[in-house]
């Protein structure tokens, strides 16, 4: 008997001195990645990604990181500028994270004699914590408005 109660006490002390997992830090998390779309750093938003990641815009659904880096990532970033985003709701704990709310977004023109837009919707950003400890965006969805001319 002394030696269950003597085991109990052992394990109760190395469970509680077990490193206890952080939470995401979900808004730092999406910093760096406006902060590295808005800076046309295509490599490192991709090194943000997944390998399953989805992409859903409206009827559009991109899987995969090569589909998403190329029908996403490659075909819009240059298209775009000042990406910004309002935080509606959020949460996290040790192995995944989300965001959501509304963006805005200037729009280049895309031909000599047109004009530039502005684009405005809502997205949501869900954060997975991969197999080596590193966080990657796993799911981005966005419901944009049409592209309004700027004046």
């Amino acid at each position: 008997m002394k030696t269950m109660i003597y085991a109990l006490g052992i394990g109760a002390m190395l469970t509680g001195c077990a490193k206890q997992e952080e939470p995401a830090n979900v808004q730092s998390l999406n910093q760096q990645f406006i902060g590295a779309w808005n800076s046309r750093d295509a490599s490192k938003v991709t090194g943000f990604l997944a390998d399953d990641v989805d992409f859903v815009q409206g009827e559009v659904h991109y899987k995969g990181k090569a589909e998403v880096t190329d029908k996403w990532v490659n075909a819009t970033m240059a298209t775009t500028k000042d990406l910004k985003t309002s935080v509606v709701s959020s949460a996290n704990d040790t192995q995944t994270a989300y965001e959501a709310g509304t963006f805005s977004v200037d729009v280049l023109p895309q031909g000599a004699g047109e004009k530039a837009g502005y684009g405005e919707g809502n997205y949501m950003l869900l954060w997975k914590k991969a197999t080596d400890g590193t966080w990657k965006l796993s799911y981005a969805q966005l419901e944009d408005l049409p592209v309004q001319v700027k004046q």
